[in-house]
């Protein structure tokens, strides 16, 4: 049997947008979490790779990568979010910053990195951290997030799952819901969380000379839906923007598709973190205007994309490789070409 590949196709939405009139479009305000982010002793720009090997490989004329293995020492972008949201709820308490956020406690779902931003967050300022684990997400990340001060409970056979428990226990015990993804009637923290990435993508064109193609991977889509939007204020129509899910998670992919929102089914991926079967709204939302295309990843694809990366001193996982995986199994689909000047965000750091 023939394998799957790389699938892609064109937004019919680009410059317009689908219709989703209670819901925000990502924030494009890069000064606010700008001016927060420079009063945090951890806080440190982030290198941008010019992987020349890469762009050889591909064919192109460069591939920039931003490199987020080390942002903040979390290893991976996330840090810019959960932990960004709590930092202003603390600066917003006023008083003595420490123990702004006694008494608080944040609760969330979490396959990977949002939930040691969360955990970082809560103790920083005081505040308490509950995390709820699906059943496979590996022990080895629980005992991270115990390390971080976090409280970690197990919940379901799926992030859904345990996303489901979050929910629940928030409304029970009366704490504050810190998810990295929007529905309706949740979207004030997410939108603030979603704000913090813009300092990645500031950092970007500060570092860089304008590219003419942007590959981001998504699960939720926060990350991607913050980006696009503000690489669109930044470069205009000009870039490619293509977003890269998991053919296994096709949550964003899918719902261009349909014009609505919609909820996936599919096996687990090794693409954790971006193992997420329905989109953030407000990602939704601003990638359906910024995004000029959608594509999915097979397994296999990103598997044979890891130890390219790793010969060129890029290693990570699966889903911290997606974008450039996507670019190694088929640089024709996406459009790359000799005069190519490529983006892609190594999002997270390999796994110990």
């Amino acid at each position: 049997m023939a394998r799957k590949l790389m699938q892609i196709f064109d937004n019919p939405y680009q410059g317009q947008g689908m219709a989703m009139p209670d819901i925000p479009a990502p924030s494009t305000d890069n000064q606010t979490p700008s001016r927060l982010l420079e009063q945090c002793p951890a806080h440190g720009t982030t290198p941008m790779i010019d992987a020349a090997g890469l762009a050889q490989r591909l064919g192109v004329a460069r591939v920039y990568v931003k490199d987020e293995r080390a942002r903040m020492g979390l290893g991976s972008f996330k840090a810019l979010g959960a932990a960004y949201v709590i930092a202003h709820e603390a600066v917003q308490s006023g008083g003595d910053l420490a123990t702004a956020l006694t008494g608080r406690c944040y609760v969330t779902a979490s396959a990977g990195n949002h939930g040691l931003s969360v955990a970082a967050g809560a103790r920083i300022f005081g505040a308490r951290a509950v995390v709820y684990l699906s059943e496979t997400v590996p022990e080895g990340f629980a005992a991270r997030l115990r390390a971080k001060g976090a409280e970690v409970l197990r919940a379901g056979h799926d992030y859904e799952a345990s996303m489901q428990a979050a929910f629940e226990g928030a409304e029970q015990n009366g704490w504050t819901l810190l998810s990295d993804s929007s529905w309706e009637g949740y979207t004030d923290l997410p939108y603030r969380l979603m704000e913090g990435y813009l300092r990645l993508a500031e950092e970007c064109t500060q570092q860089m000379d304008t590219p003419t193609h942007i590959l981001l991977q998504a699960g939720v889509g926060g990350l991607a839906g913050a980006c696009a939007g503000f690489f669109r204020k930044v470069y205009g129509a000009g870039p490619r923007i293509i977003v890269v899910e998991p053919d296994a998670a096709p949550a964003l992919y899918e719902s261009i598709q349909a014009g609505h929102a919609v909820e996936t089914h599919g096996p687990v991926s090794s693409m954790g973190r971006l193992d997420c079967k329905a989109p953030s709204l407000i990602a939704l939302k601003g990638l359906s205007k910024d995004a000029s295309a959608f594509a999915l990843i097979t397994e296999r694809e990103a598997a044979q994309a890891m130890p390219v990366l790793m010969a060129e001193g890029l290693e990570t996982t699966p889903s911290g490789g997606a974008g450039l995986a996507s670019a190694l199994a088929d640089p024709a689909a996406l459009g790359l070409g000799p005069d190519s000047r490529v983006l892609a965000i190594l999002s997270e750091e390999p796994e110990a």
